[in-house]
């Protein structure tokens, strides 16, 4: 245990941010592949739909975030953060050998479980570890993993792609997964190594004296209905569980936008998605990460939230403006500048907005002792609500998707005036200072 009290700060950071890599690196490795799964197997659409509705993009995800939580909180953080992993890499097995629909839904969902759990787990202990100066820093760097994730993903679909042809492109598709299994591995081992939260430690500690004294009860799911807590509920769920209906919409149908509104062909679609992730990596280096601990969150967060409003209103320019002004770009070829704009956008929102802010506010408005389960719920609800819309979302693209467009404007605006409006004043202050300020001390 002496040895464990040695690792830094960074390190336990970036060991417990490699979840962000492999859960979005699998929900693109699933996208990329899915048609190609669909075709090899014959799958039907209702197929295809319950694999995406619970896989780790939605409803597996949504069920392994409320399911970890309290778990996390009852026997640490490091439990689930470290053996959830051996779950994560027995279910990629089963995808990369995936024969017929069973194995692919089983593969997916329980992937989507393992993802669930070991997002809270880590985003929590992140939190928890990290300086009180520098938190947003640190929380930044599963941000920038979740951008680096999707970028080699995709990166490693187009080269094994262009290299075994269409004919093994399924066999690629099999090969990037299996690259997952190795990055979860090489996490497993060094996570091994890495502490539990010394904020949960003395919390459990404190909270054990207390219930042995008689002085307070068991705590549970239940203490999310306290009134301190139900706003901050509502408040994290205005801020991302609304965002997340416009990211999934991203994240799914994006190059199905860039086709079916621009004209443009698969492969280029899935450049503009490179750039997307690239300016997303770009936006958390150089702008969450070393800003949001020295300057107004408040003022970031609008600026940022700005981008996705406008992101998603350049959609509703005319289709003739859209298709009319192109630029030339070295490997995509010709291609409508808003979608360029488009990409730049977003992937500054989703490097440095939202999300990025959910995760922070997430650990810090909570108390300790039902700090991942407080998480895990509100997480639940984002996939959860996630996967109701994915269902509706391709209906309403085909019918009226200037329609669509001004509904994601809603979205982002609600987004924005909720996290602007009532962001909390939390910058530079230690975890316990926050939670005497809310909840008082335990004594």
């Amino acid at each position: 245990m002496a040895e464990q009290k040695t690792v830094s700060h960074w390190k336990q950071t970036i060991v417990a941010s490699m979840t962000s890599y492999i859960d979005a690196g699998s929900i693109v490795a699933g996208a990329a592949g899915l048609a190609l799964w669909q075709n090899a197997m014959g799958l039907s659409d209702s197929q295809v739909g319950l694999v995406t509705a619970f896989s780790s993009n939605a409803g597996g995800a949504a069920i392994g975030a409320i399911i970890g939580g309290p778990i996390c909180d009852k026997y640490g953080r490091k439990f689930v953060y470290t053996y959830d992993l051996l779950l994560y890499m027995v279910a990629m097995l089963v995808l990369v050998f995936a024969q017929n629909f069973w194995m692919l839904f089983l593969g997916y969902f329980v992937v989507g479980l393992a993802v669930g759990a070991d997002v809270v787990a880590s985003w929590t202990l992140i939190a928890e570890q990290a300086p009180a100066e520098n938190r947003a820093r640190h929380c930044g760097t599963a941000q920038l993993a979740w951008a680096i994730g999707p970028a080699v993903v995709l990166l490693l679909n187009f080269l094994l792609g262009s290299w075994l042809g269409e004919d093994k492109a399924l066999l690629g598709n099999r090969i990037v997964f299996s690259h997952l299994i190795v990055i979860a591995l090489i996490t497993w081992i060094l996570r091994l190594g890495m502490p539990e939260s010394d904020n949960w430690k003395k919390a459990k500690e404190k909270e054990k004296e207390l219930i042995a004294s008689g002085k307070v009860e068991k705590l549970g799911m239940v203490n999310l209905l306290k009134p301190v807590n139900m706003k901050t509920v509502l408040f994290l769920c205005g801020v991302y569980v609304i965002w997340n209906l416009c990211a999934g919409t991203m994240g799914m149908f994006l190059p199905y936008i860039y086709q079916t509104v621009g004209g443009l062909s698969n492969a280029t679609a899935s450049g503009l998605t490179v750039i997307l992730f690239v300016a997303s990596a770009l936006a958390t280096m150089f702008i969450f990460m070393p800003w949001a601990d020295r300057i107004s969150r408040r003022f970031i967060y609008f600026v940022i939230a700005l981008c996705f409003i406008a992101a998603w209103g350049l959609f509703l320019l005319p289709s003739e403006v859209i298709a009319n002004n192109r630029i030339t770009i070295i490997g995509l070829g010709s291609v409508p500048c808003v979608f360029v704009l488009i990409s730049v956008l977003m992937g500054i929102n989703n490097g440095s907005g939202q999300q990025a802010f959910y995760q922070l506010w997430c650990s810090e408005l909570f108390p300790a002792r039902y700090r991942s389960s407080a998480q895990g719920f509100t997480f639940f609800v984002a996939r959860f609500s996630l996967m109701a819309w994915s269902y509706l979302l391709p209906i309403l693209l085909k019918q009226n998707y200037k329609l669509a467009f001004s509904i994601m404007v809603g979205f982002a605006i609600f987004s924005l005036l909720v996290g602007t409006i009532w962001a909390p004043k939390t910058s530079g202050k230690t975890l316990e200072q926050i939670e005497e300020e809310r909840y008082g001390s335990l004594k």
